[in-house]
């Protein structure tokens, strides 16, 4: 089989699109929780632990020339290397927060598809006594 067909097979059925569609919607629910932790856990973390910015955590790995300001924005600005451990932390938060959502949803997910199928009943009293006529007609 060559690989066109194969990608005609792959394609045909939808796979492709399927693929598709999550890529995007991953791409919109990442931007939320993006959101999330930048606009309100950062903030109230940052709160809890005196006034703290992560997004300003770094170290520089260079010589800082006098006045430029110590911050990342200025650093980058100047070109100066940085150890940016601050952008990381909230990255890894945003990680976090997106992989227990995403848990949560698959756990979900195989608590539907397992769902115990209902216990059979057992049929009314009239089909039982018809059952016991049938076969006792039998004997």
């Amino acid at each position: 089989m060559g690989i066109m067909t194969e990608f005609k097979e792959f394609d045909v059925k939808g796979n492709a699109i399927d693929l598709a569609v999550g890529v995007i919607i991953g791409a919109a629910f990442g931007k939320i929780v993006d959101s999330i932790v930048n606009d309100l856990i950062m903030p109230i973390v940052g709160a809890i632990f005196g006034g703290l910015d992560f997004s300003n955590l770094f170290i520089p790995l260079a010589d800082v020339p006098e006045g430029t300001a110590h911050t990342l924005a200025a650093m980058k600005a100047a070109n100066i290397p940085t150890f940016a451990y601050g952008n990381f932390i909230t990255i890894l938060i945003n990680f976090l927060i997106l992989a227990f959502i995403i848990f949560m949803m698959v756990r979900q997910i195989n608590r539907l598809k397992n769902e115990a199928p209902a216990a059979p009943t057992a049929p009314p009293e009239d089909v039982m006594l018809l059952r016991e006529i049938r076969d006792n007609l039998k004997k």
